[in-house]
This record gives structure tokens, sequence and C-alpha cells, in this order.
């Protein structure tokens, strides 16, 4: 007997989507979140003139993956309205579109976003496995974004800006680079550009508008050289430039692996044999943080720092 189809109540207002309606959510017999959705605009204006269009039926069903909801897959289901235009020669038709889904994408712009930042110090294949999203298809997603051009009139101030590089291939070879903005406690998505080159980096920078130079705080980065010199030839002293904390903490996580390596080796030499192997896992498990530790872990570490305080 095959599992029904499970009803949910939600407020539009928590898919982060605009000019929408829920009409039905449900949870399929694939554990995956549909949500079927209206439009709430009151007018479809015409691709040609722009002026409001009587309604002329709907279009073809849609549906977008969007972010995750209580952690599971979820799909917006929309038909889009049409209407056509009564002052146009021939009365063109004109099917609508909401702000939050581009024309052929497969995911809301959100779900897009959310895909690009997990990008972030990760690859295409690793992003492909984890989200369950077609390889090639993150590679048009990253092509689509590198093309659009940034729309600075719609920005009001930049904050904090970030940048980030992606590896598109295993081994770290072939980037891009992700430009973000922090403001108003939200990461927003500034531009993709290709390859992480200090000129490609100072052309970009230079096309930022002069008022929303101003508003830029600090910018924030990884210890990539080529970053570091673009900002500092751009903004001079006038910007300060981090560095991203998640590269510091590798770096100094590294000398300490090194470190503790070192130390097991001198214990090697002193202590017996069968001491030595007791403590031999030591350095594996002080890869976790403190509090996962297990208290069989505990036992092992106990006499380590008793013998390398």
């Amino acid at each position: 007997m095959g599992v029904k189809h499970q009803t949910i109540n939600m407020p539009a207002e928590v898919l982060g989507l605009s000019d929408i309606a829920i009409e039905t959510v449900k949870l399929d017999v694939s554990r995956k979140i549909i949500i079927t959705v209206v439009s709430t605009k009151t007018a479809i204006p015409c691709r040609i003139c722009q002026r409001p269009t009587e309604a002329h039926g709907r279009g073809r069903e849609l549906t977008l993956r969007h972010l995750p909801v209580f952690g599971l897959p979820t799909y917006i289901k929309i038909i889009p309205r049409r209407g056509i235009c009564k002052y146009c020669d021939e009365n063109p038709t004109t099917t609508e579109r909401l702000d939050w889904y581009d024309i052929n994408s497969k995911y809301t712009k959100l779900y897009e976003q959310h895909l690009l930042f997990e990008l972030i110090n990760s690859t295409v294949a690793d992003v492909s496995a984890k989200e369950d999203v077609d390889y090639h298809s993150i590679e048009a997603l990253i092509d689509k974004y590198i093309e659009q051009k940034t729309n600075f009139a719609t920005i009001k101030s930049l904050g904090v800006l970030g940048l980030d590089e992606i590896s598109l291939k295993k081994g770290h070879r072939d980037f891009v680079t992700l430009v973000t903005y922090y403001h108003e406690d939200q990461v927003r998505l500034l531009a993709i550009l290709e390859g992480r080159q200090k000129a490609t980096l100072e052309t970009f920078f230079r096309q930022i508008p002069r008022r929303l130079k101003k508003t830029i705080e600090a910018i924030c980065c990884d210890l990539y050289e080529g970053y570091i010199q673009a900002a500092k030839a751009i903004f001079k002293n006038k910007v300060p430039v981090i560095a991203d904390r998640y590269h510091v903490a590798k770096l100094y996580r590294k000398n300490l692996i090194t470190l503790r390596k070192a130390e097991l080796r001198r214990l090697k030499k002193q202590l017996p044999l069968t001491v030595y192997q007791q403590l031999k896992p030591a350095i594996a498990i002080l890869k976790k943080q403190k509090d996962y530790f297990f208290e069989e872990e505990n036992k092992i570490l106990a006499p380590l720092f008793t013998y390398s305080p």
C-alpha cells in the first residue's frame, strides 16, 4: 500500500519569495516538499509597450528547486499567467515573470545563490554530490553568472566585500572568483569573475560607482596575493584588507598538527613501545573539537598531556 501525500501548513513569508500566495504544501513519497504557489500581482505588463494586458489564460507549469525546508529537498510549482495587449499591433501575448526566477532556469534565484555559496572552499563535484544536482547544471550556473553584468543601480550600500575562489576541478585548478557583499546582516552575491588574476579584480573594482565605493568598510579575502594586491592597488589605504578567518585557522591548525606529530615522534623514542602504542591514536582524536570527544578518547588523551604538557 503506497504512502499518501502529507499536507503541511506554511506561511508564504518563510520561502523568501515575493508576490506569491501558497496554495498547497505536500510531502511526497520520495520525501520531497512540493509547494504550489500562485502570483499575487495585480497586472501583467506587455513585454513590448509595458502597458497592462488583459487576462489570456496561463502558460506551462514550472517546477523550480528551492532552498530546503525542514532539511528536505523543496520544489516550487507555479503556472504563470498570460496576458494579451490590446494596444500593440497584432495583439502580442506576454507570459508573467516574477523576480525570483529566470526563464528556462531549473532553480529559484535563492537556490542558485545557495549553490554558488556552497562552492566556496569546495569543488563542483563535491557540491554536485552533496546537493544531488547535476554536475553540468552547476557548471552552466557558474557560466550564467559570469556573463551577467552587475546592476549597481539596485544596490544602496556594499559594507564588507568578500572575495572567495571557487575551484572548478579537484586539485584546485581552473578558478573563478565569487564577489559578495555583507550589508544589513545578509551576505549577497555581487558578481562572479572568470579566473582570479589581479588585473581581473582591478577591472571589476574600477567599475564600482563612486557612491558605492564610499560605502565599502573592508575587503575580506583569503591569503591569495592577487586578491590582496588588487584591493590595495585600487583602494590604497582607505579600505582595510582583512584575512578570511577560515584560511588563518587552516594555517595555524596545519602547524599545530605538525607540532603534535613531532611530539609523538619524540615520545616514541623516549617511552616504552607498549605505552607509545596507546598514545598513537591521539593525533587523530585531537583534530576534533574538545566538545565532541568520547569518554574512551579522553582516556587516551589524558596520559598524552601528562607526557607532553
